[in-house]
């Protein structure tokens, strides 16, 4: 539901704009020069970091676009910087990872708030016939400011609870260098997506990728492993031990071959070195892992030569050594279909 099917313009316009100064704390007052230096910040360094988050600066450098919310924060990251907290290399980078994560979440939440609106704002029947400007603004203050504490707690909790459970993983790390680490990266993904979407409803396709993410998240979690990130039919996952990953991915597997009605999935797994930055991994061991998910057959895990060693002693599972294979960036790939051992079966 939209409120543009409901609502008249003018009482669409003042919804915005008591939504946009409960969300900001506040009026936007303040030009780019005077909240750079309320924050006692050089106007290029708020520049960058403001652009970094995602944000577009207004071509008129007399436009108010800020508030007293923006100039607290911008002294906060300034100050978290120079406290030597952050590097001053690493700070437009985490503010550009922060914005892009929170982008994603609030287009979700957008959405949520918008149908909220709606169907609370047209069972009043306002329009502009009878729009009664001051009832409007209560109206919407009171959602607003009932909806979005809760919607804010729960982003902490749920930021807290994941803060808790990556120092957990990392316990006994104190001081080392955790951006280089050595981890199995796998892959899964749908076989058949792109055509499929092309047979399928909008509505049946958000309930399939709602699917697939609620079961692949569930088996990776609780194998022992986390979800690095969803990119609409495939998932990217790590795990610290080779014995994990591979109960993940078979896991992942008979997960979905419960739900017949589902795109079989393919799996690659790869073990290695890699690169941890904001969340995200980078290195040959997920170039490796994301080309054995495509060279998968249906149904099926495919590991690399290092994570087949790895697991050469763990009777849960067997590995059938394929023919080395040409896929991009590599001639002669060796790989490794993964099943379960004896003592799963």
């Amino acid at each position: 539901m939209e409120l543009s099917e409901h609502l008249d313009p003018t009482v669409l316009g003042l919804i915005q704009s008591e939504v946009e100064q409960t969300l900001l704390g506040g009026p936007r007052r303040y030009t780019r020069e005077q909240v750079a230096e309320l924050a006692g910040v050089p106007l290029e360094r708020a520049q960058r970091l403001w652009v970094s988050m995602g944000f577009a600066i207004d071509a008129d450098p007399d436009a108010a676009m800020f508030t007293d919310a923006d100039a607290a924060a911008l002294r906060g990251l300034v100050g978290f910087v120079d406290s030597g907290a952050l590097a001053p290399d690493a700070a437009v980078a985490a503010t550009r990872a922060l914005g892009q994560s929170m982008s994603r979440l609030a287009e979700w939440q957008v959405a949520v708030l918008n149908s909220h609106l709606a169907e609370e704002l047209a069972a009043t029947h306002l329009d502009a016939g009878t729009l009664d400007e001051r009832a409007l603004r209560d109206a919407v203050g009171a959602l607003t400011s009932g909806l979005l504490p809760t919607v804010e707690a729960l982003q902490s909790y749920v930021w807290r609870r994941h803060l808790a459970a990556a120092t957990a993983r990392r316990a006994g790390s104190v001081g080392e260098n955790t951006t280089h680490r050595t981890l199995v990266v796998g892959f899964a993904d749908m076989v058949g997506y792109t055509s499929l979407t092309r047979r399928i409803r909008v509505d049946e396709l958000s309930s399939l990728l709602e699917d697939f993410e609620s079961q692949t998240t569930s088996v990776i979690t609780q194998g022992g492993g986390w979800v690095i990130k969803n990119v609409g039919d495939e998932v990217m996952f790590a795990a610290e031990h080779a014995s994990d990953a591979a109960r993940i991915a078979l896991g992942l597997q008979g997960a979905a071959h419960t739900h017949p009605e589902q795109p079989e999935l393919r799996v690659g797994l790869a073990l290695g070195p890699v690169l941890v930055r904001f969340g995200d991994l980078f290195g040959e061991a997920v170039n490796i892992a994301a080309r054995l998910t495509s060279a998968a057959r249906p149904g099926t895990v495919l590991v690399d030569a290092e994570l087949s060693a790895a697991l050469v002693d763990d009777d849960g599972v067997e590995l059938r050594p394929l023919r080395p294979f040409r896929v991009r960036g590599y001639s002669r790939l060796r790989a490794f279909a993964l099943r379960p051992g004896r003592d799963r079966r």
